[in-house]
């Protein structure tokens, strides 16, 4: 299986490499060449254009910042969708909003190119450990086709339903996150406000029965939300209002009104000034 794969920032350069290193035939496209100079030396080959990599490949991998930029990217004379074969797959591992995954469906059908939405979780180290979470939307068969190249770098790797699945489980992973560091910070501060050490607090609330992911950024990041809002606050902000408006433009009965967890995440951007 031939592979190609654009964006290579902190969490797609890791990717990339271990594809090249489990064999796939890859190619590389970025739109600073610097970006492709850890690559030199591999078996990795570089392309002119996303046109040129998709005509070299079967399945290419999308890891751009947004929306915006998957669209870039994909459509246009220059764009995957102009190189790509027939029986080619686009998959999309950037974190977007579901409907730019379904467009983006729409226009590849024409070509019969099938597209996977895989937003992934876990970071740049977990990237290298081949270990991050795979959340895929998309056709079933599609899925256990490239099922392999995921491998590569996920686990685990989960199917989860049709075009844009992949998406919303990766926002509501994003806003039980956003939701948990607000109880914790807030958790820590009682603490703190009732004579306890902050610092202390940090120590053992990560290692008894209210341990979590979040817990632990807030403790590191000194008890407060201020270094969490700074570094990743823009970005949780917009998955949580990604999944506001997918909540409320939905049909299911109790979606549109916000439950306690997304109250919780709008609470923690409040606290955060967002």
């Amino acid at each position: 299986m031939r592979v190609g794969f654009i964006g290579l920032g902190s969490q797609g350069a890791p990717m990339a490499r271990r594809i090249v290193e489990a064999g796939f035939d890859t190619t590389l496209w970025a739109r600073r060449r610097a970006s492709l100079a850890p690559f030199a030396g591999t078996a990795a080959k570089a392309a002119g254009s996303p046109a040129e990599l998709a005509a070299a490949c079967d399945v290419v991998c999308l890891c751009v910042v947004d929306d915006a930029d998957v669209e870039q990217v994909a459509y246009g004379r220059d764009g995957v969708l102009a190189g790509l074969r027939r029986g080619g797959v686009v998959v999309v591992h950037s974190t977007v909003h579901p409907d730019t995954c379904r467009r983006l469906e729409e226009h590849a059908r024409v070509k019969r190119v099938p597209v996977l939405d895989a937003p992934v979780s876990g970071g740049g180290r977990a990237a290298e450990q081949g270990s991050l979470l795979v959340m895929v939307g998309g056709d079933p068969q599609v899925f256990a086709y490239c099922r392999p190249v995921f491998a590569a770098y996920g686990d685990p790797v989960v199917h989860l339903g049709a075009t844009g699945a992949g998406q919303t489980a990766k926002l509501l992973n994003n806003v039980l996150f956003t939701a948990q560091l607000g109880l914790a910070a807030d958790a820590l501060a009682l603490g703190a406000a009732l004579g306890l050490d902050r610092a202390g607090l940090g120590r053992i609330l990560p290692r008894g029965s209210a341990h979590s992911f979040a817990l632990e950024r807030v403790a590191d990041a000194g008890g407060t939300l201020d270094r969490i809002a700074a570094h990743a606050g823009g970005l949780l902000a917009k998955d949580v209002r990604l999944l506001a408006g997918i909540a409320e433009s939905a049909d299911a009965a109790g979606v549109r009104d916000p439950g306690p967890v997304r109250k919780a995440a709008r609470a923690t951007l409040d606290a955060m000034g967002l």
